[in-house]
């Protein structure tokens, strides 16, 4: 292990605070939504860097962007790092853009102290990973891990009618080569934790042993459009009434059948939203999230009849779509132990954790051996604009991932 090897720490924060410039919120927060203008902003900027750090730069069909630096051995699988630059509408300063800075900075790092690795060493940024303008999200590096076609991708639409590729294209971000799997030696991610468990602990490293499984659910609940003071409460098809119910449940089943398991309704609309109208639709989505792939599918079994009985109660129709469904990852011993060591011989306070979260490193598990370092974040939020790491987690956070990079690099 090469402890000599340091990343520059102030550079590393100095990075951060510029790319949050771009697309500032009066909160204090980000918002870069996958492929518009900000976006495009954000990866410039990324590129101008990494071209200042005398890499080559790619970008694939779906808007990847990959930074490029060579090793002695062109002819072997790269060591890839990276993560993402788009955000929530109120994101923080550092869900995505940590994990790709902190990469830009061990390349900057390995240029300071003259080593030239034997493995090429690639920084990636993968297109809309958020899935808060498109849906669903990690769609870049689904197309890139063989998940998702590229047609349906491109055709996917946000709330405006736009298709993706029309904002690729608006952008100026749909590059020539394809977006497909290739061979990859490790991939190592290194993110923000996004919930309280390490500062709870006063830990500084995660060392993410995987990834808890995601269902999405798109609702779509349909009623009687009619007056709201001369129908009478016994003869109403109330939708909203209906949708509440259903909202209610699906958090109860959650806590009653898998203590361990997460849902939430992140997106309600009534339409049409007068104050004096029973509404004719609601529409909401379902993020239903558990460990265990088992139970998982139970949950997703048992919200969907509770919510039809609900709807059959209630009088009114329910359309209930699974639109994404990603199974519990489990990182392979061999990359997690690379994380575990570098940490350990760094001296770092650290815990093995699984990730509440999704993050591109799910899909690339299924291409190439991987794992994550995870960071603490201020009382455990993210997705917010009050989003907030220490500077020095920062800065260990790429150690570590420096140090990981290295042993793989030279492999």
């Amino acid at each position: 292990m090469s402890l000599e090897i340091k990343i520059n720490a102030e550079r590393l924060w100095q990075s951060l605070e510029e790319m949050a410039a771009v697309g500032a919120t009066e909160a204090g927060g980000n918002c870069r939504l996958a492929l518009t203008s900000e976006d495009k902003a954000g990866r410039d900027l990324f590129c101008q860097w990494a071209r200042e750090a005398g890499c080559d730069v790619t970008v694939d069909e779906v808007g990847n962007l990959f930074v490029h630096r060579a090793g002695t051995n062109a002819s072997q699988a790269p060591v890839m790092t990276g993560s993402h630059l788009d955000t929530q509408p109120t994101g923080g300063r550092y869900d995505g853009v940590y994990g790709v800075l902190a990469g830009l900075e061990v390349l900057r790092a390995l240029n300071d102290h003259g080593v030239t690795t034997n493995r090429p060493v690639e920084v990636v940024v993968w297109s809309n990973e958020e899935g808060s303008r498109f849906q669903p999200g990690m769609t870049g590096s689904g197309v890139f891990c063989g998940e998702f076609s590229r047609d349906t991708v491109y055709a996917t639409c946000d709330e405006q009618g736009i298709s993706y590729l029309e904002a690729l294209d608006a952008i100026g971000a749909r590059g020539a080569p394809p977006a497909k799997p290739r061979d990859i030696h490790t991939y190592i991610e290194a993110h923000i934790e996004q919930g309280p468990v390490l500062e709870a602990e006063d830990k500084t490293i995660g060392v993410v042993t995987g990834i808890q499984g995601i269902k999405w659910f798109k609702a779509r609940v349909v009623g009687v459009n009619a007056h709201a003071g001369t129908t009478p409460m016994e003869v109403r098809r109330d939708p909203l009434v209906a949708a509440g119910r259903m909202v209610d449940q699906i958090s109860q089943i959650t806590k009653k059948l898998r203590p361990d398991a997460v849902a939430t309704v992140g997106m309600f609309t009534a339409l049409p939203g007068s104050v004096n109208v029973i509404n004719q639709e609601v529409r909401f989505s379902i993020d239903l999230r558990c460990p265990d792939e088992s139970a998982l599918n139970d949950l997703g079994n048992q919200l969907q009849a509770e919510c039809l009985q609900i709807a059959y109660d209630t009088g009114v129709q329910l359309e209930l779509e699974e639109i994404w469904n990603v199974p519990p990852t489990v990182f392979p011993e061999s990359a997690v132990s690379v994380v575990e060591t570098a940490t350990n011989e760094l001296g770092l306070s650290n815990r093995r954790i699984v990730s509440g979260a999704g993050h591109d490193a799910k899909y690339l598990a299924n291409i190439s051996p991987t794992a994550m370092i995870f960071v603490p974040c201020k009382d455990g939020i993210s997705h917010n604009e009050a989003e907030s790491i220490l500077p020095e987690h920062a800065a260990a956070g790429a150690e570590v991932l420096l140090q990981s990079i290295l042993k793989l690099a030279n492999q």
